[in-house]
């Protein structure tokens, strides 16, 4: 009886198929946008996590100030020193490494090219603490950093456009009024979180930077590793009491310094993704109970429609249930149909949408089956009440129905 009635489902559906096809947009529009919305979701929450673990696991970032600005209007909070950073390395217990940094912009020149970029002083810590391996070449010597040798590795973004992508290690190009040694090459990171692009850099040790670019002893930014074994927010708080004896502040006076977990900053950007993500999932899926009820007002159209149709099966010998199950089955292929169309649709939008947004594409097959199963139980509710009205009619009302 199954295979009966779900031919006759089909053959209904294709004599009104534009009919058909409009009454399932509502359906494919909300698995569609459902579908796409959480894997593209998901996809940024998974590119985020990488571009902040790319700062490294366990590693405190620590700036002078009270926020990532200095706001307020106040004045200028103290830079840190060398003396800080050595006081953090041999007194907080569970760190593992220290980096200074400080940054400024200059102009990069080889043979005729140029390419304004960011140079970056720092020690040879920095590849400890934020792992960040080199595609060629080597790091400098520990009596190239004391010395604060005129040498630099170079990120593919400054190798591409001065170097037009050869092997620049052992070439040696000018940097501002400097001339510098290129040693080698970091690895292709791309993208930041916040649109810069990480691989316009050049590094160099933090003492040729503050002689020949700041002309001054002062850090801007810390970075620093925690070993495995010490919770982050104790080794936070140790560095927190050390810095406020260090900087003289007392009593209930306010830091004037910000520490930063990678950890903290990972998982609120990855809940606040998740829950737009949700949020707009279900904005979504308003789209579904439409689609369900232009669904159950077509039935209705052609439960009316086939009135006489009804009342011959009812009068031959066909049961209820029969009729029910007739009626119920095609709204359930036509809610399907429109599923199948939405979770095609939505992998053509994701393969679309990925390049643009430069997230990585991801099937999920997890969303993609309750999307579809969301779309046959949509069939089954809202073609119930259709399905019921045509079986409960009076055969001999049915025969007389114009």
């Amino acid at each position: 009886m199954f295979g009966t009635t779900f031919v006759l489902a089909i053959r209904s559906i294709r004599r009104h198929l534009l009919r058909s096809f409009l009454t399932t947009l509502g359906i494919v529009i909300g698995v569609a946008a459902v579908v796409a919305m959480v894997t593209l979701g998901k996809a940024t929450t998974s590119a985020v996590q990488e571009q902040i673990s790319a700062l490294g696991t366990n590693v405190l970032q620590i700036r002078p100030g009270q926020g990532f600005g200095r706001g307020g209007g106040g004045p200028r909070p103290p830079d840190f020193d060398p003396e800080d950073v050595t006081a953090i390395e041999r007194q907080v217990a569970g760190v593992t490494a220290v980096a200074p940094q400080v940054s400024t912009t200059a102009t990069a020149i080889y043979e005729g090219a140029n390419w304004s970029t960011t140079v970056q002083g720092t020690t040879n810590a920095i590849f400890t603490v934020q792992p960040w391996p080199l595609a060629m070449g080597r790091t400098w010597t520990p009596a190239e950093e004391q010395a604060g040798k005129s040498v630099c590795i170079i990120g593919n973004t400054v190798r591409q456009n001065l170097f037009r992508g050869g092997d620049p290690v052992g070439r040696r190009m000018r940097i501002g009024a400097i001339s510098c040694d290129v040693i080698g090459v970091l690895s292709a990171r791309g993208q930041a979180g916040f649109g810069g692009d990480q691989d316009d850099t050049v590094v160099m040790p933090i003492k040729a930077v503050q002689r020949r670019f700041t002309g001054d002893r002062k850090i801007r930014l810390m970075m620093v590793g925690v070993n495995q074994a010490y919770s982050t927010q104790a080794v936070q708080a140790a560095i927190t009491d050390l810095l406020r004896e260090r900087r003289h502040i007392s009593g209930t006076k306010q830091d004037d310094f910000n520490i930063f977990d990678t950890k903290q900053i990972s998982d609120t950007l990855t809940g606040t993704t998740t829950l737009l993500t949700r949020i707009v999932a279900a904005v979504a899926a308003i789209s579904l109970v439409v689609g369900g009820i232009g669904i159950m007002n077509i039935m209705l159209v052609s439960v009316t429609e086939r009135t006489r149709e009804i009342g011959i099966r009812l009068a031959i010998g066909a049961v209820a249930n029969e009729v029910l199950m007739q009626f119920l089955v095609e709204a359930v292929v036509l809610s399907m149909l429109g599923g199948l169309i939405g979770l095609a649709l939505a992998q053509l939008v994701i393969l679309i949408a990925t390049p643009l947004m430069q997230v990585p594409w991801t099937f999920d097959p997890q969303i993609n089956i309750i999307a579809f199963g969301i779309s046959a139980v949509i069939g089954v509710v809202f073609g119930y009440f259709p399905a019921r009205r045509a079986a409960s009619l009076n055969p001999i009302d049915a025969l007389r129905h114009e």
